[in-house]
């Protein structure tokens, strides 16, 4: 065996943790878990989307009247975003299957910063609330243009289950890019991943194409949904 070629085995061996008898295995094993994960989180929101759905069927006037406070275009922006960060995401993964440092780096510098434009549209969004005065709580209050017809309490449910939904899905944006700041991008620019170990980044895009998934069911549950009633 030459030197290159059993420097080359050291490093691979040395990837792989105690507990596993070869990367297969550990690769798997990583899989496995983070599919786990993700089968409870899916019930999380599916509970609150059900939530959702069996409120809008009691209250669809509240309902209406809540999605029309919303600004379905800020929603729209933060959609398209959240599409390009899940390619910058898969560009990350495949660069990571290359072995490309230069390039998972940047593809995840990307990721995060189409993250934290969400975010700061969201911020804007959430602003726009207070503003209002559309914050449940004891200061809310509806002056919309079904202020007439509709139980403004209903109109403060629909509200609740807005930034129920919307605030546990940007606390998963946030732990998202919280990863990619202090653990995966440094990782990336030290030379942590090849061709031969790139599961970190591999696993790290499922969760983030999982985030990316709910909301686009949370956009037109929130946004569009009954508007036009």
């Amino acid at each position: 065996m030459s030197t290159e070629h059993a420097a080359t085995a050291d490093h691979h061996h040395s990837l792989v943790h105690h507990q596993f008898n070869d990367a297969e295995q550990q690769k798997e094993a990583a899989t496995l878990g983070m599919w786990a994960f993700l089968i409870t989180e899916v019930l999380f929101f599916g509970g609150l989307i059900m939530a959702y759905t069996i409120f809008r069927a009691k209250y669809p006037l509240a309902w209406a009247a809540g999605s029309h406070e919303l600004d379905y275009a800020l929603g729209g922006v933060n959609t398209a975003v959240l599409i390009f960060s899940s390619f910058t995401m898969a560009m990350a993964v495949h660069f990571g299957q290359l072995g490309d440092r230069k390039k998972i780096v940047l593809f995840l510098i990307l990721t995060l910063l189409f993250g934290g434009i969400f975010l700061g549209v969201k911020v804007v969004e959430y602003g726009q609330k207070f503003e209002h005065h559309l914050v449940p709580g004891s200061h809310f209050e509806y002056h919309g243009e079904f202020a007439d017809t509709v139980n403004p309490n209903n109109v403060q449910l629909y509200f609740f289950m807005y930034f129920m939904m919307t605030g546990v899905h940007a606390v998963h944006m946030i732990v998202g890019a919280l990863l990619l700041v202090v653990w995966l991008i440094p990782a990336a620019n030290k030379g942590a991943y090849s061709a031969d170990y790139y599961s970190p980044i591999e696993m790290f895009g499922l969760y983030w194409h999982f985030v990316d998934i709910v909301w686009i069911f949370l956009y037109p549950l929130l946004y569009l949904i009954g508007r036009h009633a």
